[in-house]
């Protein structure tokens, strides 16, 4: 069911953003960031940030670059949707909001920025709760095409790439989300209440400019912003991990399902551990909060 409760939002200027967030929890308690992917947003945190809070810490949900409030300060800005934009408004956010470090939970495009952080800020992350492992791309190996019963999954993103989709995407893009939600969480039966809450922060002027822009640069089709570009080539080493970390992965999830063996275990050289959360789809946070909870809490008691 939806939650029916308001949350206050909270604006801070970044060199390229004036970015929308809401705050829960004390001023000076220990900061835990929440990061939404696509298509969702701050909501998919409301159970988790109202425990976090209630246990003292300082919660911060941002809405990413073309979701909900967020907006770009200057109208001649790129409206890239790549990984090292993700990554850098991450740390961009942390810097403006003065929080030196900070324990990290993110899935999908909030997954990504995460890990980039822990990977090339390890100094920033005390420590990670990803969704579905390692998620710093490999754009270098984007053109490699992988088996029939994985591609099919990625139908919207190659969907994205032609002037269809992002006509597509402009005109439908709240059915379109409906749609993800019930493909990638097939056993999550959320209601329309639940679902209306979120999708308004599709209507986002620059939400289909990033959007588009994300599916096709991660397969090199598009450049990205140059300056970006040092930090690309950072990413490109695909750099390991070395904060604590435990990765939720949804067994039901409909886009990125878990493989029998965890191919991202390498990737991450301090402690790690994989969880395989039964009856659960792409948006663990949403779903499966207690799970996610018990996470945060494995990793602040190790």
């Amino acid at each position: 069911m939806a939650n029916d409760i308001i949350f206050p939002i909270r604006h801070v200027r970044t060199p390229m953003l004036d970015v929308a967030y809401e705050e829960h929890g004390a001023s000076d308690g220990e900061p835990v960031i929440l990061l939404h992917g696509f298509p969702y947003d701050p909501r998919g945190y409301d159970a988790m940030a109202s425990a976090l809070a209630a246990a003292g810490w300082r919660v911060i949900v941002p809405y990413l670059r073309g979701y909900g409030p967020t907006r770009f300060l200057r109208a001649d800005t790129m409206r890239s949707g790549q990984q090292a934009a993700l990554g850098r408004d991450l740390l961009d956010l942390m810097d403006a909001l003065a929080i030196s470090r900070a324990l990290l939970v993110g899935y999908d495009w909030g997954g990504r920025a995460a890990c980039i952080v822990a990977a090339l800020w390890p100094e920033r992350v005390r420590a990670l709760v990803t969704g579905a492992g390692y998620n710093i791309q490999d754009i270098a190996r984007s053109a490699v095409p992988l088996a029939p019963e994985v591609e099919h999954r990625f139908w919207y993103q190659y969907y994205f790439h032609g002037p269809r989709g992002r006509d597509g995407l402009a005109a439908n893009r709240r059915d379109l989300g409906k749609l993800l939600w019930r493909l990638w969480s097939p056993s999550w039966r959320f209601d329309e209440a639940t679902y209306r809450q979120t999708m308004v922060s599709f209507d986002n002027p620059d939400f289909v400019d990033v959007v588009v822009h994300s599916y096709r640069h991660r397969f090199g089709y598009v450049p990205g912003d140059p300056a970006l570009e040092g930090m690309e080539r950072d990413l490109a080493r695909q750099p390991v991990i070395a904060v604590p970390t435990i990765s939720l992965c949804g067994a039901d999830d409909g886009v990125d399902p878990p493989q029998d063996a965890d191919e991202d275990a390498h990737r991450f050289v301090g402690r790690y551990e994989r969880r395989v959360l039964p009856g659960v789809g792409h948006n663990f946070p949403q779903e499966a909060p207690q799970e996610a909870m018990a996470a945060l809490l494995a990793l602040l008691s190790g």
